[in-house]
Formats: C-alpha cells, sequence, structure tokens
C-alpha cells in the first residue's frame, strides 16, 4: 500500500503553503496527495418567530456553491507542481475538520494551514488546524505563517 499524505485547502493563503509543503511531502514520501476541500452552505439569517417558514435554497444556487468550491482546489493545485505525484481530491459538503479528519483514516500525515488566529480569539474560533491536531488518527503537520 502506498503513502498517503492528506492536504486540507480552503483557498487562503495558509492553505496555500500547506498544499506546497504537502506536494514536497508527498514527492519525497513518493505518497499519494490527497487534497480535501468541505463546503458548506453560508448560513441563512431568517425571522426568528414560530411562524417563520424553512429557507430551501434552490438548486441552481447549490450546484453554483459547488463549483466554487471545485474551483478553489482547481486553483490551488493549478499554483504548485505537482507533476510526478498521484493527486487525488475529495470535494464535499461536509464541514471542513469532518472532511479532513475522515480523509486522515488510514492516512500517514495530515498537512493543515493556519491563518493565526491564537491567543483567546484561536479558542472561540476553533479553527480546523485545532481541531485536526487534537483528533487526527495519524501525525499532523501545520504550516504556519512566514
Amino acid at each position: 500500500m502506498s503513502a498517503q499524505i492528506v492536504a486540507g485547502v480552503d483557498g487562503s493563503d495558509g492553505a496555500h503553503r500547506a498544499l506546497e509543503w504537502a506536494v514536497e511531502e508527498a514527492r519525497l514520501r513518493d505518497a499519494t496527495l490527497v487534497v480535501v476541500y468541505g463546503w458548506q452552505v453560508p448560513p441563512i439569517v431568517t425571522g426568528a418567530g414560530p411562524y417563520d417558514a424553512p429557507v430551501v435554497l434552490e438548486q441552481e444556487t447549490l450546484e453554483a456553491v459547488e463549483r466554487n468550491a471545485k474551483d478553489v482546489v482547481e486553483r490551488q493545485l493549478g499554483s504548485v507542481d505537482t507533476s510526478g505525484i498521484d493527486v487525488q481530491r475529495r470535494i464535499e459538503p461536509r464541514p471542513p475538520v469532518d472532511l479532513v479528519l475522515d480523509a486522515a483514516t488510514g492516512a500517514d500525515l495530515v498537512v493543515v494551514g493556519t491563518r493565526g488566529h491564537g491567543g483567546f480569539t484561536g479558542l472561540l474560533l476553533g479553527s480546523v488546524s485545532q481541531q485536526v491536531a487534537h483528533h487526527a488518527p495519524c501525525p499532523v503537520v501545520i504550516v504556519p505563517k512566514p
């Protein structure tokens, strides 16, 4: 069985640095790179009354959100040299931390970036990198800001 490295991306600069790191590590280990992007429909604010109807998004809106997620992954992959590396993509409508942790099952390494929220702000945000560091079933690399 081939080594497998999971890289979580989200379109941010931190995710780009993590992807660059993961690509080089996959090259060194001759590993498969699994690029994951969990997407969610943005929350919609509705009235707070007891008779408010649930909001149902139109199919074309959901498709647009999914297309955007795929575009984010392709843009990030297009910005790094993945030649000679087996790259797989997992783009799913799930919370990002859930998808990264699921993909980490059976992986040799997970690589994520950080947006640099530290201290009290970081505790409030419960960032993906913090959750992955605490719950991943394999080693985790969190690529910091330069």
